[in-house]
């Protein structure tokens, strides 16, 4: 394997060398030999002051340099230059030379399509100039671009624009990673906003023409996310405009570079004929995460990039409170639980674990994870729950006004909550620096009259982590009679012991008419606390919470744990499911009071990852293969069982009139497409057909073009829909995607292949590489064939992307890391392929790092 990098650890943190007044950039735009001018004003440090200065720089070609008007001759390296510098304040001047157009990292300045964009969050600024790039460096940037191009943008408010140069002046201090800058030939959605305080804000978002009937819904959400900030957490926009572009071809989701936001496409455009309702609330949700930045991650940023988790982790739980109020909290909640247990407890239970806030790292870009976003917000819910409500809304002010305009750590974020609070949060702030998914175990009994339940906890070893401490985890219990009735409402626990036992004498439940007995605990309520649930309970125990409890996602929860006993039994062999579960699904079903985006919810089985996940848990070596086998028969069995409430519900939730993406019309269509696709296993596609002839938007195009591929019956309406949609990049995405999901295991890789030799596959676009590799690593039984030929094959083309776009690739081998919980064949193949893919000459230290963290 090549040479690794040099490690980065949190305890060897110092402040730079020095600070800056302002900085002043002029970009001269070419495709190919762009030159940048930086002029920044220096000032000696006291708090670490040095003779030398260090600024980062990644692939420039330094021109000159300046201090004070003289010229000077730095000592270069690879990735950095070092000067001598004056003991008192002083003006560096330089200009380098770059080219965007070569750029296929897509990071620091780049081109996509013709168009100018930036990206550099977390180290990108050094690709632009030299600069101490790093997020504790904070200060106020003028920009001035000359370029041919119509439109010319950059952070702040524009201070002048004619004849080809725009100049932009942002007054708020940010780091280097905040920068941004865009130039294209691009159409403006305009709006406007005026904030609490009676300000206007002009908002334009940016895109190629064609495409502006597609940014109204961004807009809406937009203009929804600033209503909510102020009136949520008191946060008001501070420049004078707000800009969001969007760009084909990005690493990530979006960027919330101080004013002026760029966006991977697919967060920002949709149509009822292009978009799904997923694409919907996901461009809601994204757009608000963006806008939310605005406080938490740039008027107050992290210290260094260990504290990730600080701006990311509650920026997420910003948007997860968004979402549930601009939906369904209970909707919302299962869905998160749904991620969690998905991605980040696989992540917590294998070779890439991590704390929340790491302590040491190689390439910061592999640590934008589940942990850090999904988890860090779940910390501050529960940060939320252990304070109250009114405790964490003073927190937070509290924040704002003590760290406006800083760069802070985590200790900053706890200390006002201490402070706001008076509470000690020694013991919570574990969660920021233990890696792994606790455990919690529930033991009930009964004995005179008083039920107990014992609760108790247990962290297993991580790596670099062997002993851990006890954790202060929030459980929100409640209790059930054997009819269901509640007799005990929700309370919160907190667990700080290894072990703690509650007692309810049965005299003080509140039993009514329901016969008294052994109550049913329902426990770790709202998924209170980021944690995996170990409590033993009867089929019958947990059918009762199905269709009684109280509380939405345990009851989801309990449809959830019985399918999935169910189909760890039947990939073990077992024939026939447990009519319980049959019935109880029908009873959520036919339960008109519910929500149909809940009972859709209820009605989806547990992915194959989610079944082998629970194997492994129990000590079993899953069976790819056994599982899909089981998951395709029970999924048969429920469609025969429930096929007349099926096809009611299908026809029930039909939406009529014109299309709206809000919370209501998109539930009905969530239940009636979840009951399609158990109703084309009895029809061989033909209500399936039906729709995709008649559908009007893309939820019901894509629903029904899934089924009609899983039917084996949909070649025809696969090139319909090609030949209707290849135009659209975004669009053809999903053509792409679809293609693999729904294809059987043995031909899931020769189908990604296939694709790649299509005009339209580019491993140069991240969307359009993730939907074809992304895919193959999701399809389970497809990706782990038994010969290895999709390990041979996902690998082919990390090696030849890897030296295209590094961060992308390096993301990718996260496919490996459960090379672990295989059987012995499938182990050896994987790491051969590890191995192999390791020993590439040339590979990038982005790709080099995660392959040796899942080697070991």
């Amino acid at each position: 394997m090549p040479e690794q990098a040099p490690t980065i650890y949190l305890r060897d943190y110092t402040p730079f060398s020095h600070t800056i007044a302002e900085v002043a950039l002029e970009f001269d735009l070419h495709p190919t030999a762009t030159r940048v001018r930086s002029k920044i004003h220096f000032a000696p440090n006291p708090e670490n002051p040095s003779a030398e200065m260090f600024l980062h720089g990644l692939e420039l070609k330094l021109l000159w340099a300046k201090i004070d008007g003289q010229p000077v001759t730095p000592t270069l390296s690879d990735q950095a230059l070092t000067c001598p510098v004056p003991d008192a304040p002083f003006v560096w001047e330089a200009e380098v030379e770059i080219s965007p157009e070569t750029n296929t990292s897509l990071e620091g300045l780049y081109m996509s399509n013709g168009m100018y964009c930036t990206q550099c969050e977390a180290e990108g600024f050094r690709k632009i100039t030299y600069y101490p790039d790093r997020p504790d460096v904070m200060a106020p940037f003028t920009v001035t671009i000359r370029g041919d191009a119509p439109v010319l943008l950059s952070n702040g408010n524009p201070a002048r624009q004619s004849g080809g140069t725009a100049i932009w002046h942002d007054p708020w201090p940010k780091p280097a990673y905040l920068f941004a800058l865009v130039a294209g030939d691009l159409v403006a959605h305009e709006d406007k906003f005026t904030t609490r305080s009676g300000r206007e804000v002009a908002l334009n978002l940016y895109v190629r023409g064609g495409d502006e009937h597609k940014c109204a819904y961004a807009m809406d959400a937009l203009k929804r996310a600033m209503t909510w900030d102020e009136e949520v957490y008191g946060r008001e926009y501070d420049l004078d405009i707000f800009n969001i572009v969007a760009v084909n071809d990005f690493n990530a989701g979006a960027m919330e570079n101080k004013g002026l936001n760029i966006f991977n496409a697919a967060y920002v455009l949709a149509s009822p004929e292009t978009a799904t309702d997923a694409d919907f609330e996901q461009i809601e949700a994204v757009v608000a995460h963006e806008y939310f930045h605005n406080w938490t991650g740039n008027r107050i940023t992290c210290r260094d990039w260990f504290q990730l988790c600080l701006k990311e982790g509650l920026t997420v739980f910003r948007d997860q409170q968004f979402t549930g109020d601009m939906r369904s909290h209970a909707v919302k909640r299962i869905d998160d639980a749904i991620v969690m247990r998905g991605y980040q407890f696989t992540e917590d239970g294998g070779p890439l674990a991590h704390p929340v806030r790491p302590e040491e790292f190689v390439e910061i870009n592999n640590f934008y994870t589940a942990t850090v976003y999904e988890k860090g917000a779940e910390v501050i819910g529960m940060l939320k729950t252990v304070v109250g409500e009114d405790a964490y809304a003073k927190a937070c002010t509290l924040y704002f006004d003590r760290h406006d305009g800083q760069a802070v750590t985590i200790e900053d974020w706890l200390a006002v909550f201490a402070d706001a609070t008076g509470q000690d949060l020694d013991q919570f702030k574990l969660w920021y620096s233990q890696a792994g998914t606790p455990r919690i175990t529930a033991t009930s009994s009964m004995a005179d009259d008083t039920f107990t339940l014992t609760l108790t906890q247990s962290l297993a070893a991580t790596p670099g982590q062997d002993t851990k401490r006890p954790m202060h985890i929030p459980v929100a219990i409640g209790l059930l009679a054997a009819d269901g009735r509640e007799i005990l409402p929700t309370q919160i626990v907190h667990l700080t012991k290894p072990r703690k036992t509650l007692s309810f004498p049965t005299s003080t439940l509140d039993w009514g008419d329901a016969p008294h007995g052994m109550p049913i605990a329902s426990v770790l309520r709202g998924f209170s606390a980021p944690v995996i649930l170990e409590q033993e309970m009867s089929a019958i125990e947990r059918a009762v919470l199905l269709a009684h409890d109280t509380d939405p996602f345990n009851r989801w929860n309990a449809g959830r744990t019985l399918a999935s006993d169910v189909l760890c039994n039947m990939a073990a062999g077992e024939d026939t499911p447990d009519p319980l579960l049959l019935d109880g699904l029908g009873a959520v079903l036919n339960d008109n009071a519910l929500d149909p985006a809940f009972r859709a919810r209820v009605l989806q089985l547990p992915t194959e990852r989610d079944v082998a996940q629970a194997l492994h848990d129990s000590g079993t070596t899953p069976d790819p293969d056994a599982i899909h086998i089981a998951r395709e028969r029970l999924s048969t069995a429920i469609a025969a069982h429930l096929a007349p409430s099926l096809d009611h519900h299908y026809t029930a939730h039909q939406v009529d009139g014109p299309f709206s993406p809000d919370a209501i019309a998109a539930g009905h269509r969530s239940l009636a497409n979840a009951c399609l696709s158990y109703l084309n296993r009895l029809d061989g596609g033909a209500r399936a057909a039906a729709q995709f002839d008649r559908a009007r938007d893309m939820t019901q195009s894509i629903a029904a073009l899934a089924c009609l591929l899983r039917a084996g019956v949909g070649a025809d309406a696969l090139q319909t829909f090609e030949t209707r949609w290849s135009g659209d990049t975004l669009v053809m995405d999903k053509w792409f995607a679809l293609q693999i999901s729904c294809t059987t295991p043995e031909d899931a890789v020769e189908t990604a292949f296939a694709l790649t030799q299509h005009a339209a596959f580019t491993n140069k676009t991240p969307n359009r590489w993730r939907a074809v590799f992304g895919t193959l690593a999701g399809h389970q039984p497809g990706f782990h064939r038994a010969d290895g030929a999709g390990y041979r094959l996902l690998t082919d083309q990390l090696i030849a992307l890897d030296q295209i776009n590094p961060q992308v690739a390096a993301s990718a081998v996260k496919a490996f890391q459960t090379m672990d919980r295989w059987d012995s064949g499938r182990q050896s193949l994987m790491r051969a392929e590890l191995e192999r893919l390791g020993k590439q000459r040339g590979l990038s230290a982005d790709t080099g790092e995660m392959v040796g963290r899942i080697l070991g």
